[in-house]
């Protein structure tokens, strides 16, 4: 008990000097007045000269520290960046990333689920023309929330002799509009009301009487999830806003387009999504990360990435299908080429017409550039499909799916 006690009385002591030392060297003048203390107490004398040199000794002292305590600001920046942790910030990014992409594909199946016979008939029905399918495929790809889905969803009825190689132009081109308005509802300022759909999700999965029900609420929650998952990868990243490397690669992105297209594409053929690949941008844009310019650059390289799955989708479908495919890839190569090139002007456009939110900015270069490749294609659609068929002619299985009728270009 005694040595417990010893031992007790040796730890406080030894912190006491511990703090009275920590004090004294944190704060110079503490240790002035402590001398000055001492120095007034009965017994203890010095000298006029002792007490001249010990001030000079402790003013020497007093520089010599503060030099040493001076900001360096090459030793900021490396302490900054090494206080960074990655692996935290890595692991909340995927997490984040896990969250959105699990969202994004249930919101997409309960969307299919509940419209995919639907969508077939308006699809089949409303592309009586290239201008009706183009409004088809906007619509079908805003509420599919993915212009994959609906392009393959178009290739297999091309397939299947539902649909015609030329009224699924029209569709394709509607597609990558819809995928632009799915851009714009991500910049929308709705993060605040999310809970309550997440709520009405829940409860109708839970409560929900019917297929249809339940079915809606596995999109409700979908769509909650996403929006999470967005928020998550933003919070993640929050730590890149000062980190130079990262801002340097993001400058270097702004200056070289076709490095930030080629880095959008292959985001994108990874996770599989275009949609995915612009919200994130959009997010992170509007949290100061990412410039407009490296935005546009990202978002023009996912049009091309989306192409990868559909030309997947072709395979064994037959001629018409795989001429569909072809032209949704020759039409985002060329519109993006197009895109790369004018890119500082579609840079200056969004500027003057949007506000000085970056993700709101990057949204409407989406749209505006789909819009534009729409309205500068859709009058040689009839030229392009002829090229096409003249290009990879049918064969005789093909011409054995074709409708008896065909309907009108």
């Amino acid at each position: 008990m005694f040595v417990k006690k010893k031992n007790n009385s040796q730890v406080l002591k030894f912190l006491s000097i511990s703090l009275l030392v920590a004090a004294l060297i944190t704060s110079p003048s503490l240790a002035n007045r402590t001398l000055q203390l001492f120095s007034g107490l009965p017994g203890v004398e010095y000298s006029t000269q002792a007490s001249t040199l010990a001030q000079s000794q402790q003013s020497e002292a007093k520089i010599n520290f503060e030099i040493a305590q001076a900001p360096n600001p090459t030793n900021e920046k490396e302490a900054e960046e090494e206080i960074i942790d990655f692996f935290a910030m890595a692991m909340g990014a995927l997490a984040g990333l896990v969250l959105f992409i699990y969202g994004v594909t249930r919101l997409a199946e309960g969307l299919e689920d509940m419209g995919s016979d639907r969508m077939k008939n308006i699809l089949a029905k409303f592309t009586t023309n290239r201008f009706a399918g183009v409004a088809t495929g906007t619509v079908a790809t805003t509420l599919l929330e993915s212009s994959s889905v609906t392009i393959i969803m178009v290739i297999a009825m091309v397939s299947a002799g539902v649909l015609t190689f030329v009224q699924s132009l029209g569709v394709v081109l509607g597609s990558n509009i819809g995928t632009a308005v799915g851009a714009q509802i991500i910049s929308l300022d709705i993060d605040k009301y999310i809970p309550i759909l997440m709520f009405g999700g829940l409860l109708l999965l839970f409560v929900g009487k019917g297929q249809t029900l339940k079915t809606l609420g596995i999109v409700l929650l979908g769509f909650g999830l996403m929006f999470y998952g967005l928020e998550a990868i933003d919070e993640a990243m929050k730590p890149f806003r000062e980190y130079q490397p990262f801002l340097n690669l993001m400058k270097s992105l702004a200056q070289n387009p076709l490095l930030g297209a080629l880095v959008g594409a292959i985001f994108t053929i990874i996770i599989q999504s275009s949609s995915a690949t612009v919200a994130i941008v959009v997010t992170l844009a509007g949290s100061g990360l990412i410039s407009l310019p490296a935005g546009i650059a990202i978002m023009l390289g996912a049009e091309i990435g989306t192409c990868a799955d559909t030309l997947v989708a072709t395979i064994g479908r037959g001629r018409p299908a795989l001429r569909t495919g072809v032209f949704h890839l020759l039409f985002n190569l060329v519109s993006v080429a197009l895109g790369l090139l004018f890119a500082p002007l579609l840079v200056q456009l969004v500027s003057s017409i949007s506000g000085d939110d970056v993700g709101r900015q990057v949204a409407n270069a989406q749209i505006i550039f789909n819009v534009m490749g729409v309205v500068a294609v859709i009058g040689f659609l009839p030229i392009i499909a002829r090229l096409l068929e003249k290009f990879i002619p049918d064969v005789a299985s093909d011409r054995k799916l074709q409708p008896e009728k065909l309907l009108s270009r």
